[in-house]
C-alpha cells in the first residue's frame, strides 16, 4: 500500500462547512439544539443541548460526500477534544441507505486520537441493532457524529481531523 492514511476533513479557520449538516431530534418533533462552527483555534465544534422533551434526545452533526473506495483501509481515525461525555461515531457506505453503522465512544475531556476499527461498526436505524453483519463494505459515502445518552445535557466536541488508516 503506497498510502497509509487518507483525510476525509481536517478542520481549519479556511474550512468550508456547507457540506456538514445537523439533524436534531426537531425531525421527529422533538427540541435538542446541535450547533456547528469553526472555533478560534480553528476546529471543528459540535456543541449544543439535547432535551427529552417530545420524546427527543439527539443531536447529529452529519458529512455526506460522493463515495469513496476504502478497500486499502480498516480504521477511521478520530483527532478529537470532547467534553468527557460519550458520542456515537457513525458511518453509511451508500447514502440511500436508511441505516448507520455505529461505534460508541467515550471522551476524556483531553485532546485524544480514537481509532475505530470499520469491521466493529454495527448496523442500526432508530436506536436499534439491526440483524445483518458488521461493517465490511469497500466504499464510505457519509461519516457523522451523535450524542444521544438518554437524558438531558449540554456538550461540546471539538474535532481536529478525520482520517481513514
Amino acid at each position: 500500500m503506497v498510502n497509509s492514511t487518507h483525510l476525509l476533513f481536517d478542520f481549519s479557520k479556511e474550512s468550508k462547512l456547507s457540506s456538514w449538516r445537523i439533524v436534531d431530534d426537531v425531525v421527529m418533533g422533538g427540541r435538542s439544539n446541535g450547533s456547528f462552527k469553526i472555533n478560534e483555534a480553528g476546529n471543528g465544534l459540535f456543541y449544543g443541548d439535547i432535551s427529552l422533551k417530545n420524546n427527543g434526545g439527539f443531536s447529529s452533526l452529519r458529512y455526506s460526500f460522493d463515495k469513496l473506495s476504502i478497500s486499502n483501509y480498516t480504521k477511521i481515525v478520530l483527532r478529537i477534544k470532547g467534553d468527557g461525555k460519550q458520542y456515537q461515531f457513525r458511518i453509511k457506505d451508500d447514502n440511500d441507505n436508511f441505516y448507520s453503522y455505529i461505534k460508541q465512544f467515550k471522551t476524556s475531556g483531553n485532546w485524544e486520537t480514537i481509532e475505530i476499527p470499520l469491521s466493529e461498526m454495527y448496523p442500526a436505524f432508530r436506536g436499534r441493532k439491526l440483524d445483518i453483519q458488521n461493517f465490511n463494505s469497500n466504499t464510505l459515502a457519509q461519516i457523522a457524529f451523535l450524542i444521544g445518552n438518554k437524558k438531558e445535557e449540554s456538550f461540546k466536541l471539538e474535532i481536529d481531523k478525520i482520517y481513514l488508516k
